[in-house]
């Protein structure tokens, strides 16, 4: 389990705000728990002073964007999403460069970045969050150009996210993920990958390449032991394949190679640890620009998002979002 003190540490400085006025809530009703926390939040938002001038149960994501453009124009300074990393991620799109704050109530599967903020899981407790009102700046990562917030990943990840339909992450919430994986990894395949980093390129056979903007991804794993939501970098770790250095790709001693593989290097994804691992290649960037063969399908933050090839952006500090109260110092 993470440490909490630990978490509290990697997640960006916070500042207080003043009173912004009132709030307009959204809640995505088809994401793991929307539907029951939807009044569940309007009380718990009231009950810790945080008017609502508005509150909308939504049971289709195609009407988010009308809604968040709307209450801005009419003066709502502070948006509060429940839902799932997706949910959050795609309100993000209609947010950047506006005098915003957003609030995350996680209600999904993953909950990846109110993970890498320190936001709690609960629902009383990300509401405490934001009745406190402090506030951090984060970066935003983009994928051609669309925002994403965790991680987008191409391989493996990309595949257990296909597989990971609504019903199933309602029914068995956090246990999808490992039920998705093992029902995946034995059809997987590597791909080539050809990447541009800044300064650098790289080309390698892959089984997974993830580019992270936030410390998690997956449901708690870390994507870099030093990554965080204001580093102004991007942080992209790729699983390579033994198979096609050992010649045996596309057999079944070449499957069971890979499959070894993955399975080390997962054991050490809750930790940080797999950078180490020789399998892994890591690198800090701005930017990356990737081609693969055949063409991937690339999931950002738990939607699939497009095809490769894709260039990977960042842009620092452009989102003001809810943030726990940075820990009291410590006195001897």
């Amino acid at each position: 389990m993470e440490d909490p003190l630990e978490t509290a540490l990697i997640a960006p400085p916070r500042r207080r705000t003043l009173d912004e006025g009132p709030a307009m809530l959204v809640v995505n009703t088809k994401s793991r728990s929307g539907k029951e926390a939807f009044q569940l939040a309007r009380e718990a938002l009231a009950a810790r002073g945080v008017p609502l001038l508005g509150s909308h149960a939504l049971t289709n994501p195609d009407w988010l964007p009308r809604l968040l453009n709307e209450a801005v124009e009419h003066g709502v300074r502070r948006i509060l999403v429940g839902g799932g990393d997706g949910t959050v991620s795609g309100a993000v799109s209609h947010l950047l460069g506006r005098n915003v704050s957003l609030g995350v109530l996680p209600m999904g599967t993953g909950n990846d970045f109110a993970r890498s903020l320190g936001i709690p899981p609960s629902l009383e407790a990300a509401c405490d969050v934001i009745a406190q009102g402090y506030t951090a700046r984060v970066d935003v990562g983009l994928a051609n150009g669309k925002p994403f917030l965790n991680a987008a990943s191409m391989g493996l990840a990309t595949a257990i996210a296909k597989r990971l339909t609504k019903r199933i992450k309602q029914r068995i919430g956090k246990l999808a993920y490992p039920v998705a994986a093992v029902s995946q990894l034995w059809e997987h395949q590597p791909f080539r990958v050809r990447m541009k980093a800044d300064s650098q390129s790289l080309e390698l056979d892959a089984l997974q390449l993830v580019v992270g903007n936030g410390r998690y991804h997956g449901a708690g794993n870390v994507v870099a032991p030093d990554a965080a939501l204001d580093d102004r970098r991007l942080h992209v770790y790729a699983i390579t394949a033994p198979s096609a250095e050992s010649g045996r790709e596309g057999t079944g001693l070449g499957q069971i190679e890979d499959l070894a593989t993955l399975a080390r290097v997962a054991m050490s994804l809750r930790r940080g640890d797999h950078v180490e691992h020789p399998a892994v290649t890591y690198l800090r960037t701005s930017r990356l620009y990737v081609e693969t063969e055949p063409v991937e399908e690339v999931n950002a933050d738990g939607e699939l998002i497009g095809r490769t090839p894709m260039l990977f952006e960042l842009v620092p500090s452009a989102l003001r979002v809810y943030a726990p109260a940075p820990p009291e110092p410590t006195t001897h």
